[in-house]
């Protein structure tokens, strides 16, 4: 997980276009903590282009100069016609893996304890690959696209990125009993390439199962990553969210071959809009995965020492997650306990 620039060298996009007072925290954070990082504030906010709502050309041409970015939640109108502004920026830069850490955090309690696993999403197929139309009046067909190329390509990804890491366990999550060819391809390809990888232990489980026991008892997936196709990972990297206390709390990368897109994976809370009361940790946390990808590993652990300090002290912490702290404040507890 290289860049093509070096760190001092590097532009950064940041942007949230309803909450932008957590992008000013991060900017705050990596200013006192002396983060090599020079900022390119690009304005993600949709227009429409030939009938379309689209990312602006400034901000696509940023993520192509600058190959990496960091990005604020996007609120994708809801409407016929309207594609998710995500995908098309997955799609633009081919983002082939959704790489999401799920650990609890200190100082925010939940059911669970101890909770510590990866999920890597294939991101660019599957059932979001866009193909549907309308067989006859009230029937859709909306088909699922499995590839050879894709499947290995994040397979791969998987097994390269345990093995980076340290979490020798790599663990595919399926429904091929059901969808013996789509999954099974994807299932057969797993198996075929962790030959490749001997000092990673591999197993594979049906998603429902997996959702069954993870809910459960968490324990017995801690140091594993699970990589699965795209709406799986979709709908269980959020569930596991959840048993840390829910998005705000959850760091997510975007991995391309060139560019490499880390965001806050939260709704946009235009409510809250410019009020001052909006959690950045989600998008800090981001932005420590975008430093690790970066090779700034020094600053990237000095920033977490502070935020995880900053949430298990639980004086100045934003109202979702308990406290009376606005996004200032928060941000400058943080800076206190760099």
């Amino acid at each position: 997980m290289l860049t093509r620039v070096t760190a001092r060298d590097i532009e950064t996009l940041l942007r949230n276009t309803r909450t932008p007072e957590i992008a000013q925290s991060v900017k705050d954070i990596f200013s006192a903590a002396n983060a090599p990082i020079k900022w390119e504030p690009v304005d993600v906010t949709p227009t429409l282009k030939d009938g379309k709502t689209v990312i602006p050309d400034e901000a696509i041409d940023s993520v192509k100069r600058n190959y990496v970015a960091l990005k604020g939640p996007l609120a994708t109108p809801i409407g016929k016609g309207h594609v998710s502004l995500n995908l098309t920026l997955r799609r633009t830069f081919n983002l082939f893996a959704n790489v999401r850490p799920c650990k609890s955090i200190q100082g925010y309690k939940t059911p669970y304890d101890n909770v510590d696993t990866v999920l890597i999403r294939e991101n660019t197929e599957g059932e979001y690959s866009g193909i549907e139309h309308v067989v006859v009046d009230g029937v859709v067909q909306s088909i699922k696209l499995i590839t050879k190329e894709a499947s290995e390509r994040v397979l791969r990804f998987a097994f390269q990125y345990a093995q980076d890491v340290g979490r020798l366990k790599v663990r595919a999550v399926h429904k091929a009993t059901i969808m013996k060819m789509s999954d099974g391809l994807f299932l057969s390809l797993a198996r075929k390439i962790s030959k490749d990888y001997p000092n990673v232990e591999f197993d594979a489980e049906l998603l429902d199962n997996t959702c069954l026991k993870i809910v459960t008892d968490p324990e017995p997936y801690n140091d594993k990553v699970l990589v699965m196709p795209n709406l799986y990972g979709d709908i269980l990297s959020d569930m596991c969210a959840g048993l840390i206390g829910g998005l705000g709390l959850t760091p997510s990368g975007n991995i391309g071959d060139e560019c490499s897109i880390f965001e806050a994976v939260h709704g946009s809370a235009p409510d809250i809009a410019g009020k001052d009361l909006a959690n950045p940790t989600a998008l800090l946390l981001s932005s420590i995965m975008m430093l690790q990808h970066m090779g700034l590993n020094e600053h990237a652990d000095k920033i977490q020492s502070a935020i995880f300090k900053t949430l298990a002290e639980g004086k100045t912490i934003t109202g979702d997650l308990g406290g009376k702290a606005k996004t200032g404040e928060y941000a400058e507890a943080v800076i206190k306990n760099l």
